[in-house]
């Protein structure tokens, strides 16, 4: 397999790791850790890695748990935890053998040096994996290589590790309704979030091999949330089988995603004190996962339409059903819970401002 770039000999002259790059990115393979790999923070993993890189790990159990960090290279909290897990064992520097295969995904690397998303003339990472609707990239060529080369050595389990830039509780995220997905996801929190937009995400792509999951682990530098993490992923590791008997409904709040909202692009928006046709609240976050009534404000709005994209998972535009602009103020027409909305304004632009969810409990299955 390729082996890591040697920091010792690259050339002090080469462009940063934020420049565009004019070649295809590859993916580069490894079947261990490179040395030193494990003390780097998410920004100086470009000194070992050329890009998204695929690690396999040997352990006690197979089939391997696939663990993808950094598909959002601002969203460090999965580099952390699986960094501060290696440790513990002998792949690591540690004294214990691995529990299970693992098979560790770093993704964004370029963008992690910059501190950003994703870097301009990239796309976004977790949008372009099998089954994306967004234009063809050399990246989806990437995701597509990952999903076949697990998918040839099977999988026991896929988690993917994310950052909220809002306020939100931790929670995890499924992509499909049935007993082990949601038994591997209570494993991680009680609150759950079935989606199936946006596409290309990683989860997706996923679950049609094993059960997978998405976790948000709240916001960028919470310790609580690398602490949960690291916890989360050492379980998975210890676990000799994902159960499908029926989770107990106690034991879980299952919500569903109905609606991504969006800022057209040629819409202008903005928070106080600035004006703006759209001005949105900033405490807009502190809304998240909570059940709002009718009535309930967003931030003003000049116009009689709703200033917003909001789409169903069919992608119908279904603003005018969610919200109406009365008196100056942008507030829902119905009682719903948001999600992820953020006041980060390059967030919005490249993603959304949130998503709305419905309680979904009556739909848990009885046995897979």
């Amino acid at each position: 397999m390729p082996t890591p770039a040697d920091p010792t000999t690259a050339d002090p002259n080469a462009s940063d790791l934020s420049a565009p790059q004019s070649e295809p990115t590859p993916l580069h393979e490894l079947d261990a850790l490179p040395d030193d790999l494990l003390d780097l923070d998410a920004a100086g993993l470009g000194r070992l890695l050329d890009g998204p890189t695929l690690i396999h790990l040997s352990g006690q159990r197979q089939p391997p748990l696939f663990v993808s960090v950094l598909m959002h290279g601002n969203e460090t909290v999965g580099w952390e935890a699986i960094r501060s897990v290696l440790r513990d064992y002998e792949v690591g520097g540690g004294e214990r053998p691995l529990p299970r295969d693992l098979v560790l995904f770093i993704g964004n690397v370029r963008a992690a040096a910059a501190g950003m998303r994703h870097l301009p003339e990239q796309p976004d990472f977790n949008r372009v994996w099998p089954g994306s609707e967004l234009a063809h990239t050399p990246i989806h060529d990437v995701m597509q290589q990952v999903v076949e080369r697990v998918a040839a050595r099977g999988l026991f389990a896929s988690i993917d590790l994310h950052n909220n830039t809002g306020i939100n509780p931790h929670y995890a995220c499924v992509n499909l309704i049935d007993n082990r997905y949601l038994h591997l996801a209570t494993l991680f929190s009680r609150t759950v979030v079935y989606f199936t937009r946006p596409r290309g995400v990683q989860s997706q792509a996923m679950a049609a091999l094993c059960p997978a999951v998405t976790v948000e682990c709240g916001k960028v530098k919470d310790r609580l949330g690398v602490e949960h993490a690291r916890e989360f992923i050492d379980a998975c590791l210890h676990l000799s089988q994902i159960p499908d008997t029926p989770v107990p409904e106690h034991d879980i709040d299952i919500f569903h995603t109905v609606a991504r909202i969006r800022v057209p692009d040629n819409v202008d928006f903005a928070f106080p004190p600035a004006t703006a046709p759209l001005v949105l609240s900033p405490t807009l976050e502190h809304l998240n996962f909570r059940e709002l009534s009718p009535g309930t404000a967003f931030g003003n709005c000049g116009d009689a339409r709703p200033p917003l994209d909001v789409r169903d998972e069919w992608g119908r535009d279904v603003a005018r059903r969610y919200f109406v602009c009365e008196d100056g103020e942008l507030r829902l027409r119905l009682p719903v819970m948001p999600s992820m909305l953020t006041c980060d304004a390059e967030v919005i632009r490249q993603d959304c401002v949130g998503y709305l969810l419905e309680r979904y409990d009556r739909h848990l299955p009885r046995r897979s």
